[in-house]
């Protein structure tokens, strides 16, 4: 009996459970950073922060944009989230796309921006790099596409005053209304993935 009692224990704690992540999955959380509320007001969402799920030595990390880019165990990024919410999707039709060659190529691409600086700012040149487009980058120039459409700053509400004070903090008066961006939440939102789990 007692046998059976735990047998069921450990099969509704398998059903319970993640399923297992791929390379090249996607991860997002809700950022507790000072700038995650201005960028959820602006961009209508929840989700903040993000990056990619990558496999080494068997361990899971996040390859992410943060001060300065890094591969953060998967764990390690999970508890650093609001309420250690987080969200995985996955590219549609992934076995077809991202072949070992194809994440072999995402890697390297995305070593040039390994060390480089939190990109503030959210420019779109390479010099310094933002979280959503580390990985925007990443698929578009090692996979070929293109997740997520991408915005002018111009685009997003900045009517909120949590909004404007975070502007006016970071640009003062010459905010680059037409600089080119991509934020979590269109990617989040992208018809090209799919959510293999949300806790």
């Amino acid at each position: 009996m007692n046998k059976l009692i735990l047998f069921t224990i450990l099969l509704l704690l398998s059903c319970s459970s993640a399923p297992e992540f791929q390379n090249g999955d996607i991860i997002f959380q809700t950022s507790l950073s000072s700038q995650s509320k201005a960028l959820q007001l602006a961009t209508k969402s929840k989700y903040s922060h993000m990056g990619i799920i990558y496999k080494k030595d068997d361990k899971l990390f996040v390859y992410e944009a943060i001060q300065p880019v890094k591969l953060t165990p998967l764990d390690k990024w999970i508890n650093r989230g609001k309420d250690k919410h987080y969200v995985v999707k996955r590219l549609k039709d992934h076995e077809k796309i991202l072949t070992s060659d194809v994440l072999a190529k995402m890697k390297k691409y995305g070593e040039k921006f390994k060390g480089k600086n939190y990109d503030i700012y959210f420019e779109w040149s390479d010099d310094r790099i933002y979280c959503s487009e580390l990985v925007w980058k990443i698929y578009k120039e090692a996979a070929g596409i293109e997740i997520g459409s991408l915005q002018k700053i111009k685009d997003f509400d900045l009517s909120n005053p949590i909004v404007k004070a975070k502007i006016k903090e970071r640009y003062g008066v010459n905010l680059p209304t037409e600089e080119i961006v991509i934020s979590p939440a269109r990617m989040f939102e992208s018809e090209k993935l799919y959510t293999v789990y949300s806790n």
